[in-house]
């Protein structure tokens, strides 16, 4: 019960940041990108830089901002499955980055914060 609740507020936050960074000019074009190695949440396009987007939601301040899940463990697993897409994809000499939307439930709804450039493609 409770993985399914995760699961679920997973699928909604990931919704929210979609909602966000297309309000904000980014083109969606992979969601759940999955491979051996792991997940990318959301690929975009931000004009001509192809982005790597994890999302992290909470639904309260009991663990702590969003983004300070993305740890570093869980940035080199990122830069991993992002480097696994590029060379299935032979997408060569392609300008990209990596982006957090971090999504806290509030009393009102929610609060988005997009961190661009979060971090740097980790070894």
């Amino acid at each position: 019960m409770k993985d399914l609740r995760r699961l679920q507020r997973g699928r909604e936050g990931e919704e929210l940041a979609v909602k966000y960074l297309q309000a904000a000019g980014y083109r969606i074009v992979k969601r759940n990108f999955r491979c051996r190695l792991g997940e990318i949440d959301i690929i975009a396009r931000d004009g001509e830089t192809l982005v790597f987007v994890e999302v992290k939601m909470r639904t309260n301040e009991s663990h702590g901002d969003p983004e300070a899940a993305v740890d570093r463990a869980k940035q080199k697993k990122i830069s991993l499955v992002s480097l696994h897409y590029l060379q299935t994809n032979k997408i060569p000499d392609q300008t990209a980055r990596y982006d957090v939307v971090a999504v806290q439930r509030t009393v009102g709804g929610h609060e988005i914060r997009l961190i661009k450039d979060a971090f740097d493609l980790s070894p």
